[in-house]
């Protein structure tokens, strides 16, 4: 029997209770005068265990409750959560969310999403699969996946082997009559493993994060997977300042994509505060790349049937050849610019990156994507906070691996990539079908014409 306190039975039922309180809730909050009300109730459990050198270093069950309340006396809003769901913390939070809402300034924009724009669908997006895992399984597993790493040669140490199962319902309720119930699980496993000796030292990990334990890569192939990667990068050593081309490994690639979404997230732009301001309708990647918003993927890490506004969730196109068709806006940062709601409060759900290259013809592996790049950098780690969405100007640091002929030549370290955004998307070569799937932002190797190096 696993020891996470969710399970397959009681689920449901979990659910039932979740969506009866918060009807209940939205009733008092309209009999207390608000003329709309909002409610986001949740229970979230997990099982955490991290293994070092064989030793056990740490066991954690988490069994988490959260409510949040937000009523609107007219353009007056005010909010109010707790992690209690008995009766009287329930009151208490309905009347400090009314209470502030006295308070508050009234802003036009604020209110629930339009009632026309609730989900009327529910797909199975195929997102529950509790892992009947106990605390001496999740033990040994973790046990194996260390030794596994551990046993190839030059491996000099560990940082441990961490073993996570997560099961999540929630529930969102607004007064318009609207009840959307959501579960998902989601288990992760992960290594970290030093090699070499003192000034020569390297750490590396690796790491895989599921909906449902059957489509985990198996624990000696994980354990080799971490351990090749850490000797990968002994002797590691820095460059000298240059410009060159540059892919980015797909696991640091979404990082680029996310940048992007930032930038055309509604809370930038109605602040004014992004580089791609103004820019709907414009080209701002290269003519042969597309990206599509994909909410309904089964298993999908992003997936879901409606928003955190209950606003039903769509396949949309975020990027057609390259040009922006749209913003990533909830209701409230669509009013404020004088739009309607995406479908995006609270977040983007599955975006795919499109594999391709100008050359038109199949999308490269990732063996492919490095005979593109020839002879360049490619990124695997970044490190600092070196990215501007005011301005676009990028500057991390790095570590990777320089490649010539298209084949890797040896591993570098402190460097400092930078260029601007702006252009750095503009100049995408290609994107590779080497796909990383552990993330709502799925995308291959990105590879860019050119980026200045700062090293030695």
């Amino acid at each position: 029997m696993s020891d996470v306190a969710i399970s397959q039975d009681t689920s449901q039922r979990e659910l039932d209770r979740l969506a009866e309180l918060a009807e209940d809730v939205i009733r008092r909050a309209r009999a207390a005068g608000a003329s709309q009300a909002e409610v986001s109730a949740s229970i979230d459990a997990g099982l955490s265990v991290n293994v070092r050198l064989g030793e056990v270093e740490t066991v954690e069950h988490t069994r988490d409750r959260g409510f949040g309340l937000t009523v609107y006396f007219g353009k007056r809003k005010g909010s109010a959560s707790t992690a209690d769901l008995h009766a009287d913390s329930i009151q208490a939070t309905l009347d400090q969310a009314c209470a502030i809402a006295q308070y508050t300034e009234e802003d036009e924009a604020a209110g629930l999403a339009d009632a026309s724009r609730m989900a009327s669908q529910f797909p199975d997006l195929d997102l529950w699969h509790p892992w009947q895992l106990d605390t001496p399984q999740a033990i040994a597993l973790g046990q194996q996946i260390e030794a596994a790493g551990r046993a190839h040669a030059g491996i000099s140490n560990s940082e441990g082997a961490s073993v996570q199962v997560g099961e999540s319902l929630s529930v969102y309720a607004n007064s318009h009559g609207f009840v959307g119930r959501e579960r998902g699980t989601r288990h992760s496993l992960s290594l970290a493993l030093i090699a070499g000796e003192e000034a020569g030292m390297q750490r590396d990990y690796w790491y895989d994060s599921v909906r449902s334990a059957s489509d985990f890569i198996n624990a000696r192939e994980l354990g080799d997977k971490a351990a090749e990667r850490t000797l990968a990068r002994v002797g590691a050593r820095r460059l000298s300042t240059r410009q060159s081309p540059v892919m980015f490994a797909p696991e640091v690639a979404r990082g680029l994509i996310g940048h992007l979404v930032g930038a055309v997230s509604g809370g930038a732009l109605y602040r004014r505060a992004s580089f791609l301001l103004d820019h709907a309708g414009k080209q701002i990647l290269p003519a042969w790349l597309n990206i599509v918003e994909r909410p309904h993927l089964q298993r999908g890490q992003g997936s879901g049937a409606f928003d955190a506004e209950g606003v039903a969730t769509r396949d949309s196109t975020l990027v057609e050849n390259g040009v922006l068709a749209r913003y990533i806006l909830g209701s409230y940062s669509a009013r404020k610019l004088g739009l309607e709601s995406t479908g995006n409060a609270g977040g983007i759900h599955n975006l795919v990156v499109e594999p391709g290259h100008a050359d038109g013809g199949p999308a490269d592996d990732f063996s492919g994507m490095l005979r593109r790049l020839g002879t360049g950098l490619m990124v695997t780690e970044v490190m600092g906070q070196g990215v501007n969405t005011i301005t676009g100007d990028y500057s991390r640091g790095a570590a990777g691996f320089w490649v010539e002929n298209g084949e890797i030549a040896y591993p570098v370290e402190e460097i400092t990539i930078a260029a601007n955004l702006r252009e750095m998307y503009q100049g995408i070569v290609a994107v590779g079908a080497d796909v990383d799937t552990r993330s709502h932002l799925l995308t291959g190797s990105i590879l860019i014409d050119r980026m200045t190096i700062a090293g030695e």
